[in-house]
Parts: structure tokens; C-alpha cells; sequence
């Protein structure tokens, strides 16, 4: 497929158009933006202008996407609920918009052989410009000596109150220089602030305090609140009692692990 500034909207548009109405939204990026600031372990094996896209979702998606899909689909076996309905809805624009297209589409929660993850999710937000991948490096004069502070994505409008679900890269979609690199949006600029977010979200990271670093325009709704306090291992459960799946064993031993447990 030629590059041209029209292909680059000629698919993300289409997706977008797909998601947006399930509580996603979609952040195109070039995978030598990616590569560029990761070691080559972590590297996609593509060529730099390859066009790829992430995927997030919003609170919004809980109640326009997961909800219905539990409704609609009436699964019996599920291992995640939220994975599934993630990569339903993805697989379904996919197909929808893209026939003609190779696409490879990694989701956050798999793993390869190695057992490293098929992509980095946070840095995969902060190079398209979705999110500010908060981190270390990023406060100066450090009050924690050597200890380790894992870092936190922060969105312009909903603060903690969302997720990294997907990157799409299309292996046959390459751009050139109409596509730039848009910087991420950085809505905590202060040393203070920035301590304050990575204390919460390493520390507290169960009180969801991190997830008002910055006043939300939207956040999770109470009953998607209570979905994702729950303990992974009980969700199906919950899920039971809100009258969503039928009264059956839990069968699938996936759903004992921790993946996606902050949503």
C-alpha cells in the first residue's frame, strides 16, 4: 500500500470509526518511533516508517463494550472477561476495515516464548502522543535512594482512568514525514506532583489515588469500580450475581492470574 498523508487516515479513521463508539480510542505512530527508545530486545521487526496504531480504552468502554458483549455473547468459558471483550471488539474492526491488510495485533496481556511482553504498552502510548509515560528519570533530585519506582501512564483527559488494551501495526502501511511525532500531552509537570503520582501508584496503588493525579473529565463508573476492586480469581463470580453469566464452575485457570487486575 503507497504512502500518502490519505493513507494514513484511510486506516486509522476506519478503525477508529469501529472503536470509538465501544469506549476506545485509537493513536496512530510510526514503529520507528517505538524502537527508537527501546533496547533491540524490545524492537517490533519492522521497518521505522511502518505505520501501527494503540489502542486504549476509556471508562466509557465498560458499559458500552463489556457489558453488551457479556449480554450478547453469553460465553460460558471465560478466562478474562475484559481480554475477551477487548479482543473481540478489536478483531471485529479488524476484519470490518482491513480485509485486504496484514495486521499484526498484539494485545497487553500476551506474552512471547521468552515470556516478555509482545509489547510495551506505556511507551507504546507515550510515543504516539495518547499519554505521558511517567517514570523515574523523570523527577529530579529522587527521594527514594535506590529504590525501584515503576512508572504510570497519565491521560490528558481522564487521568488514571483508563487503559493501554492493543497495537496494531500494519505490515504494509508505511508513511513518511507527513506523519510527526506529536509530543505526549504533559499534564504533570512538577517534581512534587510527579513524586506525589509514583509514591501512589507504587505504594497505595489499591486506593486508585493515582488515577486523580489530574481532575478526570470521566471515570470508571461505580459498578466497573467494584468489577475491577475485585480479586481477578472472583470476578466470574461477580459477574454471576449482576446476572451476566450463567451459574456454571469456573473452568478456566487463567483467571487466577493478576493480568489486567487494575484495569
Amino acid at each position: 500500500m503507497a504512502a500518502s498523508p490519505a493513507s494514513v487516515e484511510g486506516v486509522i479513521g476506519p478503525l477508529g470509526n469501529c472503536l470509538t463508539t465501544l469506549g476506545f480510542e485509537v493513536y496512530p505512530l510510526k514503529v520507528g518511533w517505538y524502537n527508537s527508545v527501546l533496547p533491540p530486545s524490545f524492537h517490533l521487526p519492522y521497518p521505522d516508517d511502518t505505520l501501527a496504531a494503540v489502542v486504549l480504552s476509556t471508562p466509557a468502554m465498560f458499559e458500552q463494550a463489556f457489558l453488551p458483549f457479556l449480554e450478547q455473547r453469553g460465553f460460558h468459558k471465560l478466562c478474562d472477561p475484559v481480554d475477551q471483550c477487548v479482543r473481540h471488539c478489536v478483531s471485529s474492526a479488524v476484519s470490518q476495515s482491513f480485509s485486504e491488510l496484514k495486521v499484526d495485533v498484539r494485545y497487553d496481556y500476551e506474552l512471547l516464548p521468552s515470556r516478555k511482553p509482545k509489547f510495551l504498552a506505556q511507551t507504546a502510548a507515550h510515543v504516539s502522543g495518547a499519554a505521558f509515560y511517567y517514570q523515574q528519570s523523570d523527577v529530579t533530585d529522587q527521594p527514594w535512594a535506590e529504590k525501584k519506582m515503576f512508572g504510570v501512564c497519565v491521560h490528558p483527559s481522564f487521568g488514571g482512568w483508563f487503559a493501554i488494551r492493543a497495537l496494531l501495526v500494519f505490515e504494509d502501511v508505511t508513511v513518511g514525514s507527513e506523519l510527526v511525532r506529536p509530543p505526549p500531552p504533559d499534564c504533570v509537570p512538577s517534581r512534587e506532583d510527579r513524586i506525589k503520582l509514583l509514591e501512589a501508584f507504587n505504594l497505595h496503588w489499591q486506593d486508585w489515588s493515582y488515577r486523580d493525579i489530574i481532575p478526570p473529565e470521566q471515570t470508571y463508573s461505580e459498578r466497573q469500580k467494584e468489577y475491577f476492586s475485585t480479586a481477578p480469581a472472583q470476578r466470574l463470580a461477580l459477574l454471576r450475581t449482576w446476572g451476566l453469566l450463567p451459574n456454571e464452575p469456573d473452568l478456566c485457570p487463567l483467571e487466577q492470574s493478576a493480568v489486567n487486575g487494575h484495569g
